[in-house]
């Protein structure tokens, strides 16, 4: 951590230069004394990712950016914010804690929150940061987490862990025993120091596997952004063996978007199936990751086109987590329904249909974009067909 970045004309230097071409930098005379043009276009770089997804730090002056990779993995502050609503107590431990943007918004919620980094430089950073937030309820460790569990004699309210998803062997991985640090192993450990633990996995773990390796677990929490699936929560209680509840979120620039089930519901529930009718619904991200697909049509009344095909439709429009169309044309998909159509620019989407995106688009010359909706799906009888829509 080079400390004379923080020198005003440099902090000046930065916050003007915001769109600055970040190349052209590099071969730039060195704008500064003791700071590498390097140095100052990591700082444009990170904080220019910053904008939209850490607004508090980017408003906030004096504030010390890492690499650029290290913003792209943290945590947005909207994703933060939400997992600070499920953490409820006085103390909690971030063993995996980054840039710190999880722990930051924990520090408004509880007393006592300790921030775990393994890379120095990147908790000497997160510290300065946390001082200038004004967040001095935060004590940063410079250490491994798991280490700092295992070596304290302190039980907390609470334990976070976001284990690394990336290493040097594979990449980017996936699996909870590809990732640092590896809780199908030290789960044990963390039960030991609280009875209480939140794990952010990828959003693409399945279901089954996460309960079957994260034993114990109460909540999964699916958060979208913009219909986007950002992080996958599971809260973890320990010698818990009650039903799951499974809570969506969907955040968008209007409204929220939530839906909560118990997954054993979901089980037990009976699709209704139904032939296009005057609409059609299509659920967000968030609910499509959790898949409520049958309780969510018995819930708003609505009904499944297929049971492997996750569009509802209704001869009503209602309120829905999710995108709406009015159906104008609901047709047998074969080239002479196509012709008629006389569609040449659409957005497509395909739900259960052995076709792609890209092969139907070549095949019919369609374009992307425009007013046109377009779904290519099967109906009850196993009928493929298009629905031509338009967007509500």
């Amino acid at each position: 951590m080079n400390e004379n970045i923080l020198n005003t004309d440099v902090q000046n230097f930065i916050r003007e230069n915001l769109n600055i071409d970040i190349v052209s930098v590099l071969f730039k005379k060195p704008f500064f004394d003791s700071i590498s043009n390097q140095e100052i276009a990591q700082q444009l770089e990170a904080r220019k990712k910053s904008e939209k997804k850490l607004p508090t730090w980017f408003s906030t002056f004096d504030i010390y950016y890492p690499d650029p990779l290290n913003i792209e993995q943290t945590s947005s502050e909207i994703t933060a914010a939400y997992k600070s609503e499920i953490i409820l107590g006085k103390s909690v431990v971030d063993i995996t804690g980054g840039f710190g943007v999880d722990s930051f918004f924990f520090s408004k919620k509880c007393e006592h929150v300790f921030h775990c980094e393994i890379n120095r430089e990147l908790s000497e950073i997160a510290s300065h940061n946390f001082r200038k937030l004004g967040a001095t309820n935060i004590k940063t460790e410079a250490q491994n987490g798991i280490e700092f569990l295992r070596n304290s004699k302190t039980r907390f309210d609470w334990v976070y862990v976001d284990p690394s998803r990336r290493n040097e062997r594979k990449g980017k991985v996936f699996q909870l025993s590809d990732c640092q640090p590896d809780l199908t192993t030290e789960l044990n450990l963390l039960f030991e120091k609280s009875d209480n633990i939140l794990v952010k996995t990828s959003p693409l773990l399945d279901f089954s596997i996460g309960i079957s390796e994260l034993r114990n677990a109460k909540e999964i929490h699916v958060v979208a952004v913009d219909n986007e699936v950002k992080e996958l929560l599971w809260l973890l209680k320990k010698d818990y063996s009650g039903e799951i509840h499974i809570k969506t979120v969907n955040y968008t620039k209007a409204i929220t978007e939530n839906f909560d089930f118990r997954l054993l519901d979901e089980k037990k529930t009976t699709a209704q199936l139904s032939l296009p009718l005057s609409y059609l619904y299509e659920p967000n991200a968030a609910i499509l990751k959790s898949g409520a697909f049958k309780l969510l049509g018995n819930q708003f009344g609505i009904k499944k086109l297929h049971p492997n095909t996750h569009l509802y439709t209704f001869d009503k429009l209602i309120d829905f987590p999710g995108r709406r169309f009015k159906i104008n044309e609901a047709l047998p998909y074969t080239k002479k329904n196509m012709r008629f159509l006389n569609i040449y620019q659409a957005n497509i989407s395909t739900r259960n249909f052995p076709e792609s995106v890209f092969a139907i688009r070549k095949k019919f010359k369609i374009k992307d974009g425009g007013e046109h909706y377009l779904f290519f799906t099967s109906d009850l009888d196993k009928r493929r067909m298009v629905l031509s829509c338009s967007k509500l």
